[in-house]
C-alpha cells in the first residue's frame, strides 16, 4: 500500500467518523423513534458487547483457547458485579488465569 493510499484512507475514515459523531446531536431533535425501537437498541448494545466478550474470551485465532481465560473472566465479572474496585477486578482476573495456566490446565 502506498503512502498516498494510506493517507487518503485515514482522511476518509476521519471525515466519516466526524460525520457520524456530528449526525447524532444534529438529528436528535428531528428524528423520533418509537419506544419499542429505543428499548431494542438498548438491548442490542448489551447483546453485541456480550457476544464480543464471549468470542474474545473463548477463542484464540478461531479455536478454543483454554479454560484459564474464561475462568479469569468469570472471576472478574463476579468481582465487578460485587462492585469491587477496578484494580482488584483486573488483578484477580489476571491472577486466576495465570495460576490456572501455571497448574497446567489446558
Amino acid at each position: 500500500m502506498s503512502e498516498t493510499t494510506l493517507v487518503a484512507a485515514v482522511l476518509v475514515l476521519g471525515v466519516g467518523t466526524f460525520a457520524f459523531r456530528y449526525a447524532g446531536p444534529a438529528l436528535r431533535d428531528r428524528v423520533t423513534l418509537p419506544p419499542r425501537v429505543e428499548r431494542l437498541l438498548g438491548v442490542s448494545t448489551v447483546v453485541l458487547l456480550a457476544a464480543l466478550v464471549a468470542t474474545a474470551t473463548m477463542l484464540d485465532g478461531g479455536e478454543f483457547d483454554s479454560v484459564a481465560r474464561p475462568a479469569g473472566v468469570v472471576v472478574g465479572a463476579v468481582l465487578a458485579w460485587r462492585r469491587a474496585p477496578f484494580v482488584v477486578v483486573v488483578l484477580a482476573a489476571a491472577g486466576t488465569a495465570a495460576v490456572l495456566r501455571l497448574l497446567g490446565l489446558p
